[in-house]
């Protein structure tokens, strides 16, 4: 693993790096770092992480399987590892900071030391390498307590945004996120049960106005990016009525024409028009209706 160490030039850096006040002076790669094309998001929560916070960690990420993000997270215990864990599967490329530098023998926590090898060892669907190692450490530089905080904000400034899973009151976690707000990115956060301590950090940036996450699609809202619409046979929330309506709108149609389709009343089908436009299932633009 050691032989593919090198050190990035400053043009080499990530963009969004280059942007802070303190940017490194030096950063190290093991691996390949994701095309301009991928959305970058830090992921970051709890070491002790409850079966609540693994269950979202998995759900999220996975959501976003096929999308052009890449996720960032610090190698550590805990949430961190879940988020690389669930990137490798999703087939996403991954960044793991580590607190240390990125020589196999300093290499911390050293419990995730295969980790780290799976991540260089991750391929994309199209074949190119999925995974990175990043540190501004030299490569013989051993953790120390400080230097966790120091990775933290590069964690925060490399990505367009920071995803909050749980986090207690003191924790890194909250150090990460108040980075993330400084150096002006998104901050999403996960509500968690008012019952975990792990919500106290999560809860705080709600009510200091991070944005509320519950779905992949939240996320990629956040990040700009466009979700594809589920096909119609694998959504569970429409009606009958609703999915003959989104069948018949295989490209946009006037009202008429679509009424005609639908061979319904026309005071049902115009109540049934009106409900899914409410909804966001459809929208009616210059004389015809689409799907939304």
């Amino acid at each position: 693993m050691k032989k593919d160490l090198r050190q990035l030039s400053q043009e080499e850096f990530p963009p969004l790096l280059r942007e802070i006040p303190d940017p490194p002076k030096k950063l190290y790669l093991r691996g390949a770092l994701p095309s301009s094309s991928f959305k970058l998001l830090t992921v970051v929560g709890s070491r002790k992480y409850t079966p609540y916070g693994k269950a979202v960690v998995e759900k999220l990420i996975s959501g976003l399987r096929g999308f052009p993000v890449a996720i960032v997270s610090g190698l550590a215990l805990g949430i961190d590892a879940l988020a690389h864990e669930a990137a490798l599967a999703a087939k996403l490329p991954t960044i793991a900071l580590p607190g240390s530098g990125l020589n196999p023998d300093v290499l911390y926590p050293r419990a995730h030391y295969r980790l780290a090898e799976r991540i260089l060892e991750a391929r994309l669907p199209d074949g190119q390498q999925g995974g990175a190692l990043l540190s501004e450490f030299e490569p013989d530089f051993r953790a120390r307590p400080e230097s966790f905080l120091q990775r933290n904000r590069v964690m925060a400034a490399v990505a367009e945004a920071t995803l909050i899973i749980e986090a207690a009151s003191r924790s890194g976690t909250l150090v990460t996120a108040k980075l993330a707000v400084d150096y002006n990115r998104e901050l999403l956060v996960v509500p968690g049960s008012i019952f975990s301590p792990n919500s106290f950090g999560p809860h705080l940036f709600l009510s200091l106005g991070a944005t509320p996450v519950t779905s992949s699609e939240d996320i990629l809202k956040a990040l700009h990016i466009e979700p594809a619409p589920k096909p119609i046979a694998e959504r569970t929330d429409l009606s009958e009525a609703e999915r003959r309506v989104l069948r018949a709108l295989v490209e946009p149609r006037t009202r008429d024409e679509l009424l005609a389709s639908l061979a319904l009343p026309a005071s049902e089908a115009n109540i049934l028009l009106s409900t899914m436009e409410l909804k966001g299932l459809i929208a009616a633009r210059l004389g015809t209706i689409e799907r939304a």
